[in-house]
């Protein structure tokens, strides 16, 4: 068979023939798998690795191991990349007009729509590079280089991407051409010394494919020795104690097998060049062996806390970019976007177009916009920057002055008038004059009375529902905002500003202030990472962070020998923005976008996809504001550009809730998972008992329904079912057409 599908077994990578049209065409079928594709092709790209892989260009090993394969099969398979949208159509029908000349058995499009992945009959007088070569030649077009290998893999597409197949795809045997034996030789003595590193030093040993629930027990090492030994490998003086502390926390998902331990496990004692005398190969085996006899207590504290920390960094990648390195800015940006970010380095560009929105929403009054569940949301944004000290985050402050200039202006003279008013009707006064009603304040200093904050809020409602805008250099200053000076008062205030709730005072003295509407607050604040994990410690889980828009400022080490260098800002770069800040300052009413609304619901759907697949339960709370915020900065780039959406605005919002929620779960995301887990774990506990667990063994869908019914559960339940599948606790038999609780599930439950 030329068609084999890609599967893991105790971490190693294994294949499987796949020997029908039918058999082929499931495996590529289902909601699930368009949904996928879906997400990937709108840019949330880390969703590729969830798709089933394919090999056509070679067969298995003797156990059915993919790794070091040497054996070919008839068929070669081809990877055309990053091609232009334009090209698209040419290329798949000269592809197709030269199917016989070719030998085309398969074609589809690659996962993210920009290339085509095809198989064709292999030419076995010539070797896999050559026949790559020449049906490159054949069709004019450049092939992958990286994809030459005969055990490389494909991401295979849905049913829908696929353009062509011949059954004779599943007819194939092997075939060895003479051009190849000498690279297949050249592989083996390459997989012979690979085999022989179980000896030496673990960087080139075959762990490195081995898994723990699809997490490699490289990372799982890296991650241990990051949390409990500052980041450093072992060395002459502590490896003895160290490896076997290693070994003891690991053996319980290595099976406690000695054999599997030493797979995983680096040796120590290597040489740099990986060398290591019989001495101390044996010292390395006794001390495993040693961890091995340690009484058994389940699985250690230690373990669950480096594998929670890799869920969370999950979570991060979930949301694109790596762990270091977050989603990038789209290269072409809206016009106004644009203009704002120009004048600064790359690596502050997003952290300004991050940071620019609560200037921006400042200029909006009296209107409204209509989300897709058609609650009506303001223009709030309130932006915490995240980043070490001395990083420049002062790079945001220019472009804000020049934002909020107008607004600054129009101030002063209301300023000067409640100064007078103040003067002539002093505290003592008996008979005051009235304060002018059309007095309003919107730019704030970093230090106020609750009686000032509250005039301003009521000033701002009563001329036009204006905002109050707010920017401090350190996120502790926002506590000067109220005379409480507390942080509960500041997290207070930015659940009840996000939802536009009421807020003020009511006093009955004559010289106090009165007054309640709706708080429209908008703010900038900074800090560092440890000051914002303490400064909202107790505002991670209470939906206070969720309704940040979080941004951060990452400079690798090349930028750090640069000094950052702004750009001029000037009356040019003020007259360029101001027909923006007047498109904002003339709207009014309830303003809706289609496109928008359609564009907020698939992102939706996409954090949900990512949630599940991820398994990560913040990202899933963190994804419905962080949403709600991007959909908003897309409608007030909108009516900015007069009213117009395009791709730009489209790709900046899909991008601006990747960015926000990849901030959140690096600075706050691990701390997040480990409350809700919690949570889930005392409702497990002390609450409704677990449905699932209340089942038995194996029962039908009636039993099932009847089962939720008595627990007061509402809904057709089909979700949790189809989430007890995907996690591996149930599988459903079609014969007996009844669900049967795993093995897995009940060893786990076995003892609760």
């Amino acid at each position: 068979m030329s068609v084999h599908i890609i599967y893991y077994q105790d971490g190693a990578k294994m294949m499987r023939p796949v020997l029908t049209r039918e058999d082929y065409l499931a495996l590529r079928g289902g909601d699930e798998q368009q949904q996928l594709l879906t997400a990937i092709r709108s840019g949330n790209e880390q969703l590729k690795n969830r798709l089933p892989q394919m090999n056509y260009s070679c067969l298995p090993n003797a156990d059915g191991t993919l790794k070091g394969s040497t054996r070919l099969s008839t068929t070669v398979g081809m990877d055309i990349d990053h091609l232009e949208p334009a090209d698209m159509p040419a290329i798949r029908e000269r592809i197709l007009s030269k199917k016989d000349e070719l030998g085309l058995l398969m074609l589809e499009e690659s996962a993210r729509g920009q290339g085509y992945h095809l198989v064709f009959r292999r030419r076995p007088e010539r070797s896999q590079e050559d026949n790559l070569r020449w049906a490159s030649q054949l069709l004019g077009v450049e092939y992958d280089k990286g994809a030459k290998d005969i055990t490389r893999v494909f991401f295979t597409t849905g049913t829908e991407q696929l353009i062509y197949l011949d059954d004779a795809i599943f007819e194939l045997e092997e075939v060895l051409g003479t051009d190849d034996t000498a690279f297949l030789k050249k592989d083996t003595a390459v997989i012979n010394e690979k085999e022989q590193c179980l000896s030496k030093r673990e960087p080139c040993n075959p762990c490195q494919d081995k898994d723990y629930n699809g997490t490699p027990f490289s990372e799982i090492i890296a991650k241990y020795w990051e949390m409990f030994n500052g980041g450093k490998e072992p060395t002459a003086g502590d490896r003895n104690v160290l490896t076997f502390e290693l070994a003891v926390t690991i053996r319980s998902i290595c099976g406690y097998q000695l054999e599997q331990l030493m797979l995983v496990i680096p040796n120590y004692w290597a040489a740099p060049d990986g060398t290591c005398t019989e001495a101390d190969m044996g010292e390395y085996r006794q001390t495993i062996e040693n961890a091995l006899k340690e009484p058994r207590k389940g699985m250690p504290y230690r373990l669950k806390q480096v594998l929670q920390a890799l869920k969370s960094q999950a979570g991060v990648k979930a949301c694109g970019g790596t762990m270091s390195t977050p989603p990038p800015l789209p290269k072409k940006l809206p016009p106004l976007i644009r203009l704002l970010t120009r004048n600064v380095p790359s690596y502050y560009k997003p952290a300004v177009a991050s940071a620019v929105f609560p200037a921006l929403g400042a200029h909006l009054h009296g209107v409204k916009f209509r989300y897709w569940d058609n609650v009506e949301h303001e223009a709030t944004f309130m932006n915490l920057l995240v980043g070490r000290q001395s990083i420049g985050k002062g790079s945001i402050k220019k472009p804000i002055d020049y934002i909020m200039e107008d607004i600054r202006l129009r101030d002063q003279p209301n300023r000067e008038r409640e100064a007078e008013w103040k003067r002539k009707n002093p505290a003592g006064k008996q008979k005051k004059d009235p304060r002018p009603a059309d007095i309003c304040i919107q730019m704030l200093i970093d230090n106020l009375t609750d009686a000032v904050f509250n005039q301003r809020i009521v000033d701002a409602h009563n001329n036009g529902q204006r905002y109050i805008f707010t920017i401090v250099d350190e996120v502790e200053a926002l506590k000067k905002v109220t005379s409480k000076c507390s942080v509960d008062e500041v997290g207070l205030l930015i659940r009840k500003a996000f939802d536009n709730s009421l807020a003020g005072q009511e006093r009955v003295g004559a010289d106090s202030v009165s007054g309640i509407a709706p708080l429209r607050w908008n703010f900038n604040a900074s800090t560092t990472p440890p000051n914002a994990r303490k400064f909202f410690y107790k505002m991670v889980n209470d939906g206070t962070v969720s309704r940040l828009d979080v941004a951060t400022i990452i400079r690798n080490d090349d930028d750090d020998d640069e000094p950052p260098i702004q750009g001029i800002y000037d009356e040019q770069f003020a007259a360029e923005l101001k027909p923006y800040l007047e498109r904002l300052e003339a709207a009014s009413g309830l303003i809706e976008c289609p496109q928008a609304k359609k564009l907020a619901l698939d992102i939706r759907l996409e954090n949900k996809d990512a949630a599940r697949l991820f398994e990560s339960e913040a990202y899933r709370v963190l994804s419905y504001r962080a949403n709600v915020i991007a959909w908003l900065k897309g409608m007030l780039l909108y009516v900015a550009h007069g009213y117009r959406w395009d791709k730009t605005i489209a790709d900046f919002v899909r991008w601006s809730e990747q960015y926000n929620m990849w901030c959140k779960m690096l600075y706050f995301g691990a701390q997040l998972e480990k409350e809700l887990r919690e949570e889930v774990e005392i409702q497990r506990r002390s609450g409704p008992q677990n449905l699932l667990r209340l089942l038995p063994d194996e029962f039908t869908h009636e039993q099932y329904m009847l089962m939720r019914q008595q627990q007061g559960r509402e809904g057709d339940g089909k979700s949790a079912l189809r989430q007890w599948q995907t996690r591996g606790h149930l599988v459903y038999d079609e014969v007996s057409h009844r669900y049967c609780k795993t093995e897995q599930f009940k060893q786990k439950f076995a003892n609760l």
